[in-house]
């Protein structure tokens, strides 16, 4: 059974930072990304990852903030989130995708995903 499992969200201050991991059971696979959603918005993409670490793309709003990694060995990965900011404030949700799309900035490029772990920010 292939299972995505986010941890690590939480309440920090405008400023803080946030580390978020994301572990995955029942197989490997080919990219790792992370997509958030605030309320009464639509899921929209932050980052991912390929098999290797030289293979990463941001959103635009998180360049310089945020930085994915992964742990292949574990089947983990990870999003490491500096100076937050209130507008990050969102579920935050870890995705997987099985095999080499060659794009990933959308939710239906992926196959399996996480339920979800909040973060809120406060100004």
């Amino acid at each position: 059974q292939v299972q995505l499992v986010e941890s690590g969200g939480g309440l920090v201050q405008a400023g803080g930072s946030l580390r978020l991991s994301c572990a995955a059971s029942g197989r490997s696979f080919s990219a790792m990304g992370w997509f958030r959603q605030a309320p009464g918005k639509e899921r929209e993409f932050v980052a991912v990852i390929g098999w290797t670490e030289y293979t990463q793309s941001y959103a635009d709003f998180v360049k310089g903030r945020f930085t994915i990694s992964r742990d292949n060995a574990k089947n983990t990965v990870h999003l490491q989130m500096n100076s937050l900011k209130p507008e990050d404030t969102a579920v935050y949700y870890c995705a997987a995708s099985t095999y080499d799309r060659g794009t990933y900035r959308q939710h239906y490029n992926y196959d399996y995903w996480g339920q979800g772990t909040q973060v809120t920010i406060s100004s």
